[in-house]
């Protein structure tokens, strides 16, 4: 897959986000009428596009008959050794970041603690954290395989 896009009410919100995340602009550009960029994290790319006089988007988190596209999901097994240091210290950074931020960084918001979910035979730390305008994000981990006997 080349990226996935995102569109934002803010992209220089969304962008300082994302760079929380440990994602880098590579690229930017306009798009028609309208600010856009790439950029590179967690092993994957975005696109962001800014949308000038946007409407609110649907809580697909929230709403369990929503049906469209529901989260992007970042793996993070080569990346850190446990979800809920991490997300600890993301939000701790966020936090920080936040006073001072000229875009209007909010605090993280959380919308799944770290829990483990068996899928398969595959046992996986899984979080949900809120993007800048509300877009759920996932982060998952491998903690182990469970025997096929």
């Amino acid at each position: 897959m080349h990226h996935a896009s995102i569109r934002t009410a803010n992209i220089h919100r969304a962008i300082a986000f994302y760079e929380q995340l440990g994602f880098t602009v590579i690229e930017r550009f306009t798009t028609g009428y309208t600010l856009a960029c790439w950029m590179e994290g967690l092993n994957g790319r975005i696109e962001l596009i800014h949308i000038p006089e946007p409407k609110p988007a649907p809580d697909g988190f929230a709403d369990e008959h929503y049906v469209g596209y529901y989260h992007l999901s970042f793996d993070l097994t080569e990346l850190v050794s446990d979800l809920p240091s991490w997300l600890s210290s993301l939000q701790e950074s966020f936090a920080f970041v936040s006073q001072n931020d000229q875009n209007g960084l909010l605090p993280l918001k959380i919308l799944l603690e770290p829990t483990q979910q068996q899928i398969g035979n595959t046992i996986y730390e899984v979080t949900f954290i809120a993007d800048a305008d509300g877009l759920p994000l996932e982060f998952i981990r491998v903690i182990g395989k469970l025997s096929n006997s």
